[in-house]
């Protein structure tokens, strides 16, 4: 018997045979679990992404636009980078629309380095996003709409089969990008 990871208890109490009831019983605990594991997972990209935001604080709009030596690209574009590649991971993969433009995307995806110089305002626009994006994701998970995922083959060598494990992964990704930030901003 398959059932939604997003189903309710309500559900449980409908199954008159007693061994479909407790084999619904253990599956439906199991795909919680794996709801909270996935909150959890959602909370460590916020932390991170707020994070990011606490390094950018401390640098002027010129800064964040810097390249600085031996990188390809600055502040500015990792944190954009985060926000599209998370977008594309679990919408784009799920065949789901992403809640981000595709300009944004096309801008900052995997393979990108800047074009040039943003805003403040643009980057301010990005700080509401970056959070604004993983309260969706959380929704959109409740809703239970991640029904279909296709299987991706990152760089980093890792197969990705579902959703819970683009999430995960999506948190190792931002983790690597803070930890970029972090050396960039030594040299600024």
């Amino acid at each position: 018997m398959h059932i939604s990871c997003f189903g309710s208890y309500s559900t449980c109490s409908r199954i008159h045979d007693p061994r479909l009831f407790r084999t619904f019983r253990s599956d439906l605990y199991l795909c919680h679990m794996m709801t909270d594991q996935l909150e959890f997972h959602l909370e460590i990209a916020a932390q991170t992404r707020r994070n990011m935001q606490g390094i950018m604080s401390g640098f002027d709009i010129e800064q964040l636009n810097t390249i600085p030596a031996g990188f390809r690209n600055n502040l500015a574009w990792n944190f954009a980078h985060v926000i599209v590649t998370q977008q594309l991971l679990c919408y784009s993969l799920s065949s789901l629309p992403m809640t981000v433009n595709n300009e944004l995307v096309a801008s900052y995806r995997k393979g990108t380095s800047p074009l040039g110089p943003v805003s403040q305002e643009m980057i301010d626009s990005w700080y509401e996003l970056a959070q604004s994006t993983l309260e969706k994701t959380r929704e959109d998970i409740s809703s239970g709409i991640f029904q279909n995922f296709k299987e991706y083959p990152t760089s980093y060598k890792v197969t990705l089969h579902n959703l819970q494990e683009a999430l995960a992964f999506n948190v190792a990704h931002e983790a690597m990008h803070l930890g970029t930030m972090m050396a960039m901003r030594k040299l600024l």
